[in-house]
């Protein structure tokens, strides 16, 4: 039985965060969140009182700091970090995209999850060590989506960062990836502006996405045991893609036959 953990989930009030939240729980492990909209924190600190719900920015840093207070003051300590939050952005060219919407998703993505680490590393190094994970996501891997770019460059973003903030943590503090995959939320069917399109999308993934409740129990229980500098937790590897549309022909999926998680 793994031992339990304090962990602070970023963007922890809905999709995958909240799945993660749900997940660690469960397992018997101390979390806080936070969110940006106090009433939807409002709703999760009512749902799942055993965790800690506050309303908070990453792309403020003292708003983080507060986080990281609020969560030793209420558990102790903290042990693990994930920065999660993210915003995607309506699919067009960067020269279509509205400068505030580009701002945001910057902002959001790769500055919230510099800030995040800015807090957690020497705050974990001053208090006995701990782990920070970054959510890879769309464009990690290099490879692009028409429509995606700013959201993609953010992502790719936040690999390099992890990759080389391996080489700086002090002693005692690790940091890693976590990979999700294709998680049926918000993030991933928003912004299509074509009916057609997005049927055409849904149909990949039916075949290569899974739901919150499927894919993060499973990235919980390695987010508190897979803590090595360095490390890298995927769900969706290239030997799964493959395998599943090998099986596509002989497999009925409909991720969409009730209404997902958001």
């Amino acid at each position: 039985m793994t031992t339990p953990r304090t962990v602070v989930v970023t963007g922890g009030t809905r999709g995958i965060g909240l799945g993660l939240t749900r997940a660690l729980l469960a397992a018997g492990h101390r979390v806080a969140v936070c969110g940006t909209d106090s009433a939807r924190v409002a709703e999760v600190a009512a749902e799942l009182p055993a965790a800690l719900a506050i309303t908070a920015d990453v792309t403020d840093r003292a708003s983080l700091q507060q986080l990281w207070d609020a969560a030793v003051d209420r558990f102790g300590g903290v042990d693990v970090w994930i920065n999660n939050a993210g915003v995607a952005h309506p699919r067009a060219p960067i020269w279509e995209l509205p400068a505030a919407e580009a701002r945001k998703v910057v902002s959001t993505n790769l500055i919230g999850v510099l800030n995040g680490c800015a807090v957690a590393i020497p705050a974990l190094a001053a208090t006995g060590g701990g782990h920070v994970w970054n959510m890879e996501g769309l464009g990690s891997d290099g490879r692009s989506v028409p429509g995606l770019t700013v959201y993609g460059a953010t992502k790719r973003a936040v690999t390099y960062l992890t990759r080389g903030l391996t080489r700086e943590v002090p002693a005692g503090v690790s940091v890693g990836l976590l990979s999700p995959g294709m998680v049926v939320t918000d993030l991933l069917t928003g912004g299509y502006a074509d009916p057609d399109e997005l049927a055409k999308a849904r149909k990949v993934f039916n075949i290569l996405a899974d739901r919150v409740e499927t894919v993060t129990p499973w990235l919980a229980e390695r987010a508190v045991t897979r803590t090595r500098n360095g490390e890298h937790v995927a769900w969706l590897t290239t030997g799964k893609v493959m395998r599943r549309f090998a099986t596509a022909p002989f497999r009925r999926r409909d991720l969409f036959a009730e209404t997902p998680e958001s």
